[in-house]
């Protein structure tokens, strides 16, 4: 593959690593630098030629790695992505959920829980997202908050498993 300038995100370059890509740029503003392609999380507006990938849950964690390893020809570097301790509990699918947030409702769904819009036994929101839905939280619901990229760490796997492990201590042990 001819050599290319890559420009990502810093909340993608530990992708990038885990994939195996060694040379690129990492801008906060990835219009500003002229790069060849620049990967991005699948929400940014781009006009760049991008790839865009997911970073949620475990499986579109692994699936992005992969996919940016067999764009550019690389070799994976090996890493543990322990998401068998997250795998779907068999009965969380009992438990129903309200999510405000798509974010939110993928790791919700990859948790195996029920999303619904009436009649839940919780409702997780992101932090952003607060003030917006207090009339719910003083009805007495348990609320869930979960902290959004802004408050939660740049590496998408330790941001991955503090959000399940948060809805996990959450939900999974309390109902």
């Amino acid at each position: 593959m001819p050599s290319l300038k890559i420009v990502t995100t810093p909340m993608c370059e530990k992708i990038l690593q885990l994939a195996g890509i060694t040379d690129y740029i990492v801008s906060s503003d990835t219009e500003k630098i002229n790069g060849d392609i620049v990967i991005t999380l699948s929400e940014t507006k781009i006009s760049s030629n991008s790839i865009k990938i997911k970073l949620n849950t475990f499986s579109q964690i692994n699936e992005s790695i992969k996919r940016l390893s067999e764009t550019f020809e690389t070799v994976p570097l090996n890493y543990n992505l322990n998401s068998s301790k997250y795998s779907k509990y068999k009965n969380n699918q009992n438990i129903r959920i309200k999510v405000y947030s798509n974010f939110l409702k993928e790791i919700v769904e990859d948790m195996g829980f029920s999303i619904v819009h009436e009649k839940f036994d919780y409702i997780v929101y992101p932090d952003y997202m607060k003030d917006k839905i207090p009339d719910e939280i003083k009805d007495n619901v348990k609320a869930v908050q979960i902290p959004s990229h802004k408050n939660a760490p740049l590496d998408p796997i330790e941001r991955a498993s503090m959000r399940y492990n948060i809805l996990e201590k959450s939900l999974c042990t309390k109902h």
